[in-house]
């Protein structure tokens, strides 16, 4: 069997072809596969483990089947860092930090979100770096939660203009500097990722790096490991 890896699959309230294939792909790999990587950015937004928006029920719920029978690992995403102990709890999921080394059919893979390595992109790595931190977290969450939610909306719609305005920016891709320092740091392994929207397979050095195509709409993709090695597929 082999283990797949999605990324960036927004789910939200007004997705509701996206959220009926994930449940729907969720089902059809569901004790079939070895485990299963969601690599960031399963939400559009997450305001905190207490959200008790309708639509969740739906994909926690196929979650928990799942993760019943497969393993099921989430990393945090740049519009879904809030995840956390709840999270996990309602969904059957396990967090994963970011980066994350593993091994598996003979390969070493470090997997991240990726939004870490837009070093040309200062102002959100700013941004990142308060929001990360425990203080700014908690000060968050002990807003009213129909608060978050607005705060929420308002960011997506700011998000929804920019890339209007300038599409997929070049600060908006990670940086060689970023991935050079990354992979070094961990002694050249295969790198996997998501968050840029620009599925390709790069090649740095003696490693590689894979970018797994982001959902929208009806479709997606996701990366399959097996003893063959690493493949793109579409959904």
């Amino acid at each position: 069997m082999a283990i797949h890896f999605i990324s960036d699959l927004h789910l939200a309230d007004d997705t509701p072809a996206l959220n009926q294939l994930f449940l729907d792909t969720l089902a059809a790999w569901r004790g079939r596969i070895e485990a299963l990587y969601i690599l960031g950015d399963l939400f559009e937004y997450w305001v905190g483990d207490d959200d008790d928006s309708a639509y969740l029920e739906a994909p926690l719920a196929a979650m928990r089947a799942f993760a019943a029978q497969t393993p099921l690992y989430v990393m945090r995403g740049n519009r879904d860092f809030l995840l956390g102990v709840g999270f996990e709890q309602r969904s059957g999921a396990a967090l994963l930090d970011d980066p994350t080394l593993m091994e598996a059919h003979g390969q070493r893979i470090l997997l991240c979100h990726g939004d870490a390595l837009c070093t040309d992109d200062v102002a959100y790595q700013q941004f990142r770096a308060v929001s990360r931190s425990p203080q700014w977290q908690q000060a968050m969450l002990a807003r009213p939660l129909a608060e978050r939610h607005a705060i929420a909306r308002q960011a997506r719609q700011q998000s929804e203009m920019n890339k209007q305005q300038t599409g997929l920016s070049a600060i908006s891709d990670v940086t060689e500097l970023a991935v050079g320092e990354l992979l070094a740091a961990h002694d050249w392994p295969t790198l996997i990722h998501g968050h840029t929207h620009r599925p390709a397979h790069h090649r740095h050095g003696a490693s590689s790096r894979w970018v797994i195509r982001d959902w929208h709409g009806e479709t997606g993709g996701y990366l399959a490991l097996d003893d063959a090695g690493i493949r793109a597929r579409p959904l």
